[in-house]
C-alpha cells in the first residue's frame, strides 16, 4: 500500500509533536539517526504511519519523503494502515507452528471474523484489535507464543487465545506472562519512541527470561561449566 504525503498535521498537533520530537532528536549526535524513534512517535499519534507522519519526519530530519518511506516500508513494525487499540500477533514460525501456532491463528481468524493484518470492528466497549501473524520473537521455549502490543503471552492454546482477545475487546485488564499490564497500541508506540513507561508494574518482568529459558544455564552451572 503506497503512502502518499499529504498537506501535513494541523498546527496544534504539529506543536505537540514538535515538543516531543525535539526531545528525541536531541539524544542523537547525527540528526537523521532519530528517524526510527520519530516514526514510533508519529505512529503513536495516529495508530499508523500516515502520509502526514512521513512528511513530518522528513521535514524534522532534513530527509526526503522517499527516504522516510523506504524505512517505513522496510520494517514491519511500522504500519501502513490503522491499527486497532491492540496489535495481536501470533507467531507462526517453525516451533510455534508445530506446537499449535497455525491452529491458534486459524482459530482467531474465525473467532474474530478477520484475516491476517485486518482490524476488527469496534466492540460494544469501543475497542478494536488488529490480528497479524508474526515472525519469531525469540521466545521459542514458551511456544506457542503470542504478543499483544509486543508483550509476551506464553504457552498459548486456541482457547486461551480466544479468551485473551475477548478480554481485550471487553476492556478487561490483561497481564502479560512475563511483563506488565497491557496498555494501548498508541501508548506502546510512545514508549518505543523512548518516553517513560508510566505503568506501575512496568518493572515487573518486562519480557525477561522465565524458568524455561534458564534451564540450560542451571545445568551448566551444576556441571561447573559456567560460574
Amino acid at each position: 500500500m503506497p503512502i502518499v504525503p499529504t498537506k501535513g498535521y494541523p498546527q496544534d498537533v504539529k506543536d505537540r509533536l514538535d515538543l516531543d520530537s525535539d526531545a528525541v532528536i536531541a539524544r542523537y549526535p547525527v540528526v537523521r539517526s532519530a528517524l526510527l524513534p520519530l516514526l514510533h512517535l508519529v505512529q503513536a499519534e495516529e495508530g499508523y504511519v500516515s502520509g502526514d507522519g512521513i512528511k513530518y519526519c522528513a521535514e524534522k530530519l532534513d530527509l526526503t519523503t522517499a527516504e522516510v518511506s523506504g524505512v517505513v516500508t522496510f520494517y514491519s513494525m511500522y504500519k501502513r494502515q490503522q491499527v486497532g487499540d491492540y496489535h495481536v500477533g501470533v507467531c507462526t514460525n517453525t516451533l510455534c507452528a508445530v506446537l499449535g501456532g497455525d491452529e491458534i491463528l486459524a482459530t482467531l481468524k474465525e473467532h474474530l471474523g478477520v484475516e491476517n493484518d485486518e482490524r476488527t470492528p469496534e466492540s460494544a466497549e469501543g475497542r478494536s484489535l488488529t490480528l497479524e501473524h508474526i515472525e519469531c520473537n525469540a521466545a521459542c521455549d514458551f511456544a506457542p507464543m503470542m504478543t499483544v502490543n509486543w508483550e509476551f503471552f506464553d504457552n498459548m492454546t486456541p482457547e486461551k487465545a480466544k479468551q485473551l482477545v475477548d478480554d481485550l475487546l471487553a476492556g478487561r485488564p490483561v497481564i502479560a506472562s512475563r511483563g506488565p499490564a497491557v496498555c494501548s497500541f498508541r501508548e506502546t508506540e510512545r514508549i518505543l519512541a523512548g518516553f517513560e513507561d508510566r505503568r506501575e508494574d512496568a518493572v515487573r518482568g518486562g519480557g525477561s527470561a522465565g524458568p524455561e529459558s534458564l534451564v540450560g544455564l542451571k545445568i551448566a552451572q551444576q556441571r561447573g561449566e559456567y560460574a
